[in-house]
């Protein structure tokens, strides 16, 4: 359960994605929850009441991270804190400050007013990091999400030193990043080893006209071979699942409305984003669910292929040494879909599955004629992997 981004941010006349002067900031330039938005946080409590709740319903739960550190804690040249000693990091002899470490010419490109890059070269900069870190480990939390740090804000030497920072802490933390923009294959080559997750693309919203560009980047993906994770650990991320109960962009109050995808459109995301290999994040409001939306989100033939294929790819051809001869060119036979519908859901006896036949119980087979001989593609039952 991830809570996403500003909610260190005051509701408040003036307040919005890019605003300035409304963010809560501890004295050490930490972002902490806004008061009045989670009361539980009074005191310094920050997400701890919060995360023990989530953790007594048997999940783990996360939070949305900006990259860097706050414009304000920066402007107020803010302490930094020494975990070591609890006092004021000092170095060379002198008290270092957030304006000390902050990048003012390495803003965020789509919140330029709120944060800003850290000089992770200088000492009281990485100090920052740690006690960024250990204080959001404190609360409890197993997941950031840290954002403009991807993509257009492609930042390699803060990717790494947040990976370097999570691995000092003494429970573990999954690292996610996210580029707010699109990302290609050759931007992730150096970065996979470091994180667990990295997102792939923009914000994907519930209209087909996001959904369907994440056609062409997994295909890039698959095809640059980054879809099976990085010795199992670090995978492609295609964004939230965006069904069920929402609530537009920008709104700070909701749900209030269903999902603009039709039924068929969000079944194709969902089997897109399992064959992908995605992180499967839920973006909708789990206390109005509808048993369609939860039928497709646990669906246990997607989650076993989300989770155990490999060498996961497009489909473009059917194969079948047993009786077809290799095109000499290709190495490979190439048939057409004959009209476009490659893999549907109907019974064998449904004229409109056009040669599919049941060859037992447990397989369904098609024939082809290929170059004067036959050729056959036969689908057998999965067997569902035992949940415990």
């Amino acid at each position: 359960a991830v809570i996403d981004f500003l909610w260190y941010r005051k509701n408040a006349n003036g307040s919005g994605e890019d605003s300035y002067g409304f963010d809560s900031v501890d004295q050490w330039g930490r972002p902490f929850p806004d008061p009045e938005r989670f009361p539980s946080s009074a005191g310094g409590e920050g997400f701890k009441h919060v995360a023990d709740k989530v953790h007594a319903m048997g999940l783990k739960f996360g939070i949305h991270l900006m990259n860097g550190i706050s414009t304000q804690a920066v402007n107020a040249s803010t302490p930094i804190l020494d975990v070591d000693t609890g006092k004021a990091y000092v170095e060379d002899g002198r008290q270092w400050t957030a304006s000390d470490i902050g990048l003012t010419h390495r803003t965020c490109a789509w919140m330029s007013n709120g944060f800003m890059s850290v000089n992770t070269d200088a000492g009281a900069g990485r100090a920052f990091l740690r006690s960024l870190y250990r204080q959001y480990a404190d609360w409890g939390v197993d997941f950031v999400k840290l954002d403009c740090i991807f993509g257009t804000d492609y930042s390699p030497k803060e990717i790494m030193a947040v990976s370097e920072t999570l691995k000092e802490l003494e429970r573990p933390v999954i690292l996610s990043i996210s580029p707010g923009t699109e990302v290609t294959p050759a931007l992730a080559e150096n970065i996979t080893q470091h994180v667990d997750m990295y997102r792939i693309t923009g914000d994907d919203w519930d209209s087909w006209k996001d959904v369907r560009p994440h056609f062409d980047v997994a295909r890039s993906f698959a095809d640059a071979n980054k879809i099976t994770g990085l010795r199992g650990r670090s995978w492609p991320d295609l964004d939230m699942l965006p069904f069920g109960r929402l609530t537009d962009a920008g709104v700070n109050q909701g749900p209030h409305r269903s999902t603009n995808l039709t039924f068929d459109e969000q079944l194709t995301q969902m089997v897109l984003w399992s064959m992908a290999k995605s992180p499967l994040m839920y973006g909708g409001d789990l206390r109005h669910l509808n048993d369609d939306t939860f039928d497709l989100i646990t669906h246990p033939t997607l989650l076993k292929i989300n989770h155990h294929t490999k060498n996961n790819m497009e489909f473009g051809y059917i194969h079948s040494e047993r009786t077809s001869e290799r095109n000499e060119h290709s190495g490979r036979s190439d048939l057409t879909n004959n009209g476009g519908t490659v893999l549907g859901l109907a019974t064998c006896n449904d004229k409109n599955t056009g040669g599919w036949h049941s060859s037992s119980k447990d397989h369904i087979c098609r024939g082809f004629g290929i170059q004067n001989d036959n050729a056959s593609f036969c689908m057998s039952k999965a067997k569902l992997l035992p949940t415990s």
